[in-house]
């Protein structure tokens, strides 16, 4: 089985390079990383460059104009480019536990999408985290905020939580992952949802409608948001507004997703694997 890890960030290179030397420092690498750029400057096209001739496993970049925050575009268009089984996601922003990838992989199950929550660093901290380039914390590390995330037990996480068809309020898109032919059913993110919030819990809403579970990862999977300031919420209530939609009518699909960037692909092969693992 082939993994994909898509990494979303727009113009903060200096976190992004913390979160690269998380990944090279995993236990298990996926297959390959994707970077999913939301109109980020050169500056963060330079920073990729330069890991990517070391890096363990291939380093894609996939990058769109800057059109305002257009995360479920830049999503759906860098899972369009990869032939991988299973996407795991996470932000830009996100430094991840060396068992990140390994946890994961380990508590796939079929028609089951898996998610995590995240660890606090603190604003105070951020000085001292860029200048050390640090990207491991143990449990009493400085900076941390709602420590008890940060204890890595993933036995004990498999014993407590089991998979449902319930949203989870802690879904965080941050540190999600799924089977691409799960994405594909619901046709991936829905790209009406401009501006920030909502656009990962609406895609997990259809997922649940279409039929897939979730199951949350505790104890495991650990990753550590690097503080900053909020994002705009102005478009927040289109994105209520379309989410609520979802809720109501119980859809599974939306009309302006990922297919619009298959059709460049071989529309054939995407069927056929979707054929193939409904077999499974």
């Amino acid at each position: 089985m082939e993994s994909t890890l898509i990494i979303t960030t727009y113009n903060w290179p200096e976190a992004l390079e913390l979160v690269l030397e998380s990944v090279k420092n995993q236990a298990e690498l996926p297959t390959e990383v994707i970077i999913a750029d939301d109109g980020s400057t050169n500056e963060t096209r330079q920073l990729i460059e330069s890991f990517q001739n070391s890096f363990p496993v291939p380093l894609k970049h996939i990058w769109h104009n800057d059109k305002g925050f257009r995360r479920s575009a830049i999503l759906n268009l860098a899972i369009s480019k990869t032939d991988s089984d299973y996407i795991i996601q996470l932000d830009g922003d996100c430094i991840i536990h060396k068992n990140f990838v390994r946890d994961h992989l380990n508590s796939i199950e079929k028609g089951t999408y898996l998610f995590g929550s995240r660890v606090n660093l603190q604003e105070p901290y951020l000085n001292h985290l860029f200048k050390k380039k640090i990207i491991t914390f143990s449990y009493l590390a400085k900076g941390i905020k709602k420590r008890n995330r940060n204890i890595h037990l993933p036995l004990l996480g498999s014993m407590l939580y089991k998979r449902n068809n319930k949203l989870s309020g802690k879904l965080r898109g941050c540190n999600l992952s799924y089977w691409k032919v799960d994405f594909l059913k619901v046709n991936g993110y829905n790209e009406d949802m401009t501006g920030w919030g909502r656009e990962d819990s609406e895609f997990i809403i259809r997922m649940l409608n279409n039929g897939v579970q979730g199951k949350r990862l505790k104890y495991k999977a650990i990753v550590y948001h690097i503080w900053h300031k909020e994002k705009s919420k102005e478009n927040l209530s289109v994105n209520n507004n379309i989410q609520e939609s979802t809720l109501k009518n119980k859809l599974s699909w939306c009309e302006n997703g990922i297919d619009k960037y298959l059709v460049e692909r071989d529309d054939n092969r995407v069927f056929r694997e979707m054929k193939f693992f409904d077999l499974l």
